[in-house]
């Protein structure tokens, strides 16, 4: 009993030592898929149910931090950096581009399968049954990334959802060549150069394994505590 109460204090304590960002859904961008998303991240927590399921440890990007693309860069400089995978992405041909999914049916269906666990859980059966259509949301943009042949290694969906926009999926072969730093760094880069979102979000620190963790930090995604609203 006491070791569970000493384990919520310092969750407490943790907590009221996480920035706080206010992020918006707005509704009149696509209003089916973003109720949907606002009641998933506002739903009782898994495990704490008197917090919202995504508010506590919200791994975020704050884009307004950042005055272009550059700036960002930056940060991810030194070796065995965000940055330097990256580039050694780009030297080998891999580049990132928007993607129409259905172009990609096969290559999309492989990367999901490739693996049988991803970050110590087994992969949820709708990724290993073969999809074999896409249709595109509105408020949503798909991209990818291909290799020199002109092969998808990566994929990514990310929500737009008012002011912040957030990856709903991200996959991708496993390899060392830097393909997912690339694309995830060319695509926080290109909403920066947008001005037009203030955070893009990547789930939550908290249940993710040490792994993913790392990854999210190199990238310079920080714990916050989220308040979100519906407009």
């Amino acid at each position: 009993m006491t070791s569970k109460l000493s384990q919520l204090f310092n969750l407490a304590l943790d907590i009221s030592k996480l920035p706080v960002a206010r992020l918006e859904f707005r509704l009149d961008l696509n209003p089916d898929s973003v109720r949907r998303m606002h009641a998933h991240f506002t739903k009782p927590h898994p495990r704490y149910k008197i917090f919202q399921n995504k508010s506590l440890g919200a791994a975020l990007v704050d884009l307004k931090r950042f005055a272009d693309p550059d700036e960002y860069m930056a940060n991810m400089k030194g070796r065995n950096s965000a940055g330097s995978y990256a580039r050694k992405a780009r030297s080998r041909g891999y580049s990132v581009v928007e993607i129409d999914r259905n172009v990609f049916v096969e290559d999309i269906h492989e990367i999901n399968t490739s693996l049988d666990q991803r970050q110590g859980r087994p992969m949820a059966d709708a990724y290993r049954q073969k999809q074999t259509h896409f249709s595109p949301k509105k408020n949503y943009k798909y991209f990818g990334v291909l290799n020199s042949a002109g092969k998808l290694t990566a994929y990514s969906d990310i929500g737009f959802f008012g002011n912040f926009v957030a990856f709903d999926r991200l996959l991708g072969l496993r390899n060392n060549d830097g393909a997912m730093h690339l694309m995830v760094t060319e695509i926080i880069c290109r909403m920066i150069e947008s001005h037009a979102y203030g955070y893009l979000m990547y789930d939550t620190f908290f249940g993710a394994s040490p792994g993913l963790r790392t990854f999210k930090t190199m990238l310079g995604f920080e714990p916050y505590r989220a308040k979100y609203s519906l407009q």
